[in-house]
């Protein structure tokens, strides 16, 4: 199986070892179907009834993501085009698709998340020592999906018309109750999950053929067949493999046991197989003989573990359905209706809550709701001590925007609610939340409520909402220059404003880079971008490219929350990003390319650029920050350690790579707080247990909120 870098689901989701034993050890469990056929049966069986697949859309990320260029930042505008193709293949087909994203993390798979995002970060620092060394994008063997991919994808898909829900609880429970609810023709996603729950067929999406819309459906009644199970007893066997829920290790020792009883174990299977075949005997040979006289937990060795178990089971369980394992159903965690919200305006919360699950908004109603938010791993090159981590540089924002969230739920001393962040940037080892104060806006009359940003039809509201927008990037002052501006080059702008004022490291050359690829975006096809060729991918600018799109999510965030003084199409990243083209941008300017050839030259851009620029430079001289030119060129690049490792890739994977580093004590103003990060006294930066391979940590300082 190729080692594939991906921080969203796989086949490796759900029930432990499932996938493999379904497809290798049971393959009357996979049937080839053609859903355009199926679908024109449950037309002629259900008249007037369109058949409906819902997706779901986390699983379908990889799959969707094709372009050829995914180490840049994502081909946006190519991205959107084979979505558009996707879509078109089952419209053609009489087919509905109704999309489902994941809304939230429960706290039960909370454990399972932080696993991945921290072997997602080593896979990631992997990738950049491949692109230092060799620079090029690695193959897709070591594929990981650009950051914001899901967020993006989410928007992309209500733009073109698609029906787009994001969840309220795990989307795989949302998924099979849609599914069973509406009577959909299938589930189209790639998580074994959906073997598990009693609810309509189970597709493919890896092995979807879209042209003849072939592919694999997974028989749950086949599975029952071949293990000797009921529909019914599939849950627990899901919970006794181990799956998202319950821990692997939990009842590793309850496997052994079973394995080493299991007398029709086949040398010609493989471990987890056997292991799978033994357990699923247990419970039809064993358990089956108990079933009725005793509770579960008095069946099973689970001691501490009963109620995680128990709840696992009843996890599976859709609305309405009963599991002849237990005998009373344990009670799960609170919906969000029960909940104990951050937001003491129930209205505002409603309508927060219709935006989330309608994916017309980003982490609003997770603040208003829960007061905890997370975000996963983006591609960031943890060994450049210029460039902290998108989740450092994007907090004092965060802060800001908490503020206006919250402000109406101060307690009685006028404080704001803490917010509890899960962000993923290295030396975070996600072992608890970070807790963050909110921080007051700076806007003269102080901060709108937001039932005036949100409800009031007033004409001014609309500049308040506008005023608001720019307080959040603490550009309030400039409100006069940003709002003659289309609102898509006034969003680039406050994006580059706050980026060159938060890290002083950045360049001339690179705010010429993401001007010039921005303008130049508006004269390009899908075709055109697609058929861009590099002679080589600059690891810095892959980290720019990232954090740039990090920073357009926020974008879409504070439009939110401010109540839409943009349109959300303004600020997708199709409008105002494209990765390869920022590459080329980015090589040239640091090459010291004229603007007139980074502009290609068009003389409209031209002039663009220039007000652009000098709107961008005006802005940073009144926060005291004054840019400077830095050609970097291949400054970061060596021949020998290029060599070095190639040589100890081939050998381990686990390659020794060495960058050269600048001075990590340079960021600017006061310290509201303290951050992971830390600097070595000795000014030389700590080392890793393998001493050849500097890691360098840094105290990242923002220029306010003062």
């Amino acid at each position: 199986m190729d080692r594939q870098m991906i921080n969203t689901k796989t086949s490796t989701m759900g029930v432990r070892g499932l996938h493999g034993f379904v497809g290798n050890a049971c393959p009357n469990t996979c049937t080839v179907v053609n859903l355009k056929e199926m679908a024109e049966k449950y037309q002629i069986h259900q008249a007037g009834s369109t058949p409906i697949i819902v997706v779901d859309a986390m699983c379908c990320l990889r799959h969707w993501y094709t372009p050829e260029s995914w180490v840049c930042g994502g081909q946006w505008l190519e991205y959107l085009s084979i979505l558009q193709d996707f879509i078109k293949a089952f419209t053609t087909a009489g087919i509905k698709l109704v999309f489902f994203f994941d809304g939230v993390v429960e706290q039960k798979k909370r454990h399972e998340w932080v696993k991945r995002r921290l072997r997602n970060n080593k896979e990631i620092s992997t990738i950049f020592q491949f692109i230092k060394a060799r620079r090029q994008q690695p193959g897709r063997d070591m594929f990981f999906i650009p950051s914001g991919l899901a967020t993006f994808t989410r928007f992309a898909l209500k733009s073109l018309g698609q029906e787009t829900v994001c969840s309220l609880q795990e989307a795989d429970y949302e998924v099979a109750s849609y599914g069973l609810q509406n009577n959909c023709l299938g589930i189209l996603g790639e998580d074994t999950d959906y073997l598990i729950y009693n609810t309509c067929p189970y597709f493919s999406i890896n092995k979807l053929c879209l042209d003849s819309l072939v592919t694999v459906m997974y028989s749950r009644e086949n599975l029952c067949q071949s293990l000797g199970l009921s529909v019914t007893d599939l849950p627990l066997l899901a919970c006794l493999l181990g799956n998202d829920t319950v821990p692997e290790g939990m009842l590793e020792s309850f496997r052994q046991k079973c394995l080493s009883g299991y007398s029709s174990a086949k040398q010609n299977h493989d471990r987890r197989t056997n292991t799978i075949l033994a357990v699923a005997d247990y419970i039809s040979r064993v358990l089956r003989l108990q079933q009725g006289m005793k509770d579960l937990e008095e069946m099973l060795p689970l001691g501490q573990n009963k109620t995680v178990f128990c709840r696992g089971v009843a996890s599976y369980l859709l609305p309405g359905q009963q599991s002849p394992w237990l005998l009373q159903i344990p009670s799960l965690e609170t919906s969000d209706e029960e909940e104990a919200t951050m937001c003491s305006d129930s209205e505002i919360l409603q309508i927060a809550k219709e935006q989330h699950v309608q994916a017309e908004n980003y982490l609003v109603y997770n603040i208003l709701s829960s007061g905890e938010i997370e975000c996963s791993n983006t591609l960031e090159d943890e060994l450049d001590p210029e460039l902290p981590g998108q989740a450092l540089i994007f907090r004092p924002f965060r802060q800001h925007i908490y503020s206006l969230l919250l402000e109406d739920s101060k307690d009685a001393c006028r404080s704001c609610p803490i917010i509890k962040e899960w962000f993923v940037y290295f030396g975070n080892q996600l072992k608890q939340p970070e807790l963050v104060q909110p921080i007051k806006l700076d806007i003269p009359g102080g901060t709108p409520s937001l039932r005036t940003l949100w409800l009031s039809k007033e004409a001014e509201v609309q500049a308040q909402r506008f005023n608001t927008f720019l307080a959040c990037f603490h550009l309030w002052n400039e409100r006069e220059e940003l709002q003659v501006l289309e609102n898509s080059l006034t969003a680039l702008c406050c994006l580059l404003i706050y980026l060159l004022c938060q890290v002083d490291t950045l360049s001339l050359e690179d705010l010429n880079a993401f001007i010039a690829q921005t303008l130049c975006l508006q004269g390009k096809s899908a075709a055109q971008l697609s058929g861009l060729q590099l002679t080589h991918v600059d690891s810095r600018a892959v980290h720019l490219g990232s954090l740039f799109v990090r920073g357009l999510t926020y974008l879409i965030l504070a439009n939110g929350a401010c109540g839409f003084p943009f349109r959300m199409d303004d600020l997708m990243a199709w409008k105002m990003f494209d990765g390869k083209l920022f590459q080329q941008k980015y090589q040239q300017s640091h090459r010291g390319c004229s603007v007139e050839e980074l502009l290609e030259g068009n003389k409209y851009w031209l002039t663009e650029f220039q007000k652009l620029k000098s709107l961008i430079c005006k802005a940073c001289m009144k926060n005291n920050r004054a840019l400077q030119s830095r050609q970097r060129g291949n400054e970061f690049i060596r021949e020998s350690e290029s060599r070095r490792w190639d040589s100890n890739f081939e050998r381990s994977h686990q390659p020794r790579f060495s960058s050269l580093y600048h001075n990590p004590n340079q960021w600017r103003g006061p310290r509201p707080y303290s951050t992971r990060f830390e600097t070595d006294p000795s000014g030389r930066g700590y080392r890793s247990e393998d001493q050849s391979q500097k890691k360098r940590r840094f105290q990242y300082t923002p220029r306010w909120p003062r």
